[in-house]
């Protein structure tokens, strides 16, 4: 598209120095970057070389880390992935979020964002930005409020239903509200698209990638916000729980030859192959002249898994951390998080700023310039990523409660952590994150005032929904 039409059909936005009559070379970069935020599924915090990961090579996620900003102590929105992805959608915490947990069989209603919420998509809709979203949803299915379309996206090429991204050879996709049939023949699948394949011909992550880049092609005249939520490394736990190797990729690759059992393998392989395709799409950004117009994020929805019949202490998976996914200790919430901005954030840079999911409304919002909702639980990163942390805002404290196995809640404040389980009941446990990061001693004996402080910031950050209750 020339600039002429572009300009006529307001798909850039003008810099000073093309106002003035310069050349495109001359032109500072964009004020407002395009926006790619690639979430993994499952992934921990020790699954990466950039974050001590000794077995598994991730060239191109370390490279990206070498090129920007590697946080270090960051966290999902919740331990398992619906309320996670609630949370960095709405930039509201799990006391607060209508999602708050993975609803189960027969609830899917009520894992639905509702009619009227305003998302991150929404955000950058407003400002002008096409919008997509590739890969894994759980936040609303066809007919639903809830659905991407009706949350902002203008494009939608993934799995609307959790249970099905189980399955990385599913006999469908959904392409907005469209089924679209793929080659894989089912041994077993149930009417959510859960199960296993019996002929693995199309698998779902090449797809739902293939599509993304596809996407980048189409809109790279275009201001774009590109959420790319991947299925891998997560299990297909219907196909573990059949066969008792959930870890389904195409082949193993280097790890082939490995004395590890297969679903080790398959794990190793899958975030290996996440890999290869985070470098297949810093590449395109680069040929298609966009790397340094592009803030690109890499994080995962909580901490790492075992439910594929897969070892997470083989791999070291939750690093220093104790817990994993479903926990409320550390290697279930804190994740790896990884900003590039070429310009604007220092390559090769660290922090130990306390932030989470909730913290990307705000954040995107003062970058666009746009108005956020009132009541958020979200304040922007903005001075981290472009260097000036004195200027930085911190939370009072960071907030999660997870309604599974008897429910429990948990906190964060400065350096100290509180554990309470069962929710709303149970005796607190206290941590010194500063001194103690893989919460190996209870100091709630000792320092009864913080133990009464948490308590406080727990009763005060839990408001009740009636359609979220323990089980």
């Amino acid at each position: 598209m020339s600039l002429a039409r572009r300009l006529a059909t307001g798909l850039v936005l003008l810099s000073p120095a093309l106002a003035a009559g310069g050349s495109a070379q001359e032109a500072p970069r964009q004020a407002r970057p395009n926006v790619v935020f690639i979430l993994a599924d499952d992934l921990g915090y020790g699954d990466v070389g950039a974050y001590g990961q000794k077995l598994v090579r991730t060239p191109h996620i370390d490279r990206l880390a070498a090129e920007g900003l590697r946080f270090t102590d960051f966290y999902a929105g919740s331990t398992v992935c619906a309320p996670s992805r609630a949370v960095l959608m709405t930039g509201r915490h799990t006391g607060h979020a209508s999602v708050r947990g993975n609803a189960g069989g027969g609830a899917a209603s009520i894992q639905a964002l509702r009619q009227g919420e305003r998302t991150l998509a929404h955000l950058f809709h407003d400002a002008g930005y096409v919008t997509a979203l590739f890969g894994k949803w759980g936040l609303g299915e066809v007919g639903s409020p809830g659905h991407p379309n009706r949350m902002g996206f203008d494009a939608f090429f993934g799995y609307l239903n959790q249970r099905h991204a189980h399955n990385y050879y599913p006999s469908f996709l959904f392409r907005d509200e469209t089924r679209v049939a793929l080659r894989n023949v089912p041994e077993k699948e149930d009417e959510d698209g859960a199960g296993w394949a019996r002929v693995r011909a199309d698998y779902s992550h090449d797809r739902i990638v293939d599509a993304a880049l596809r996407w980048v092609d189409e809109n790279r005249a275009r201001a774009f916000f590109l959420y790319l939520a991947v299925t891998i490394p997560h299990a297909n736990n219907e196909a573990r729980a059949a066969t008792g190797d959930g870890q389904e990729v195409p082949d193993y690759g280097d790890y082939a030859r490995e004395p590890w059992p297969n679903p080790d393998k398959g794990q190793a392989a899958m975030i290996s192959w996440l890999d290869r395709d985070m470098g297949r799409l810093l590449a395109r950004l680069e040929e298609r002249g966009l790397a340094s117009d592009t803030l690109v994020l890499f994080s995962s929805d909580n901490g790492p898994h075992s439910e594929g019949g897969n070892d997470p202490e083989r791999f070291d998976a939750n690093g220093p951390l104790r817990g994993l996914k479903r926990a409320l200790h550390e290697g279930g919430i804190r994740v790896p998080m990884i900003a590039r901005w070429p310009g604007r954030i220092a390559p090769g840079s660290a922090s130990s700023h306390v932030g989470y999911f909730g913290d990307f409304f705000a954040t995107f919002a003062e970058t666009l310039g746009q108005p956020a909702p009132v009541g958020l639980d979200s304040l922007s990163l903005l001075p981290t990523l472009t260097g000036r942390p004195a200027e930085q805002k911190a939370h009072e404290y960071l907030y999660w409660e997870f309604y599974e196995q008897g429910g429990r809640q948990a906190v964060r404040f400065g350096s100290w952590k509180a554990i309470r389980e069962p929710m709303k009941t149970g005796r607190v446990k206290l941590f010194d994150l500063s001194k103690d990061v893989g919460e190996e001693k209870d100091l709630a004996a000792s320092r009864k005032e913080l133990v009464a402080r948490a308590e406080r910031y727990m009763d005060e950050a839990h408001v009740p929904d009636p359609r979220w209750s323990l089980r």
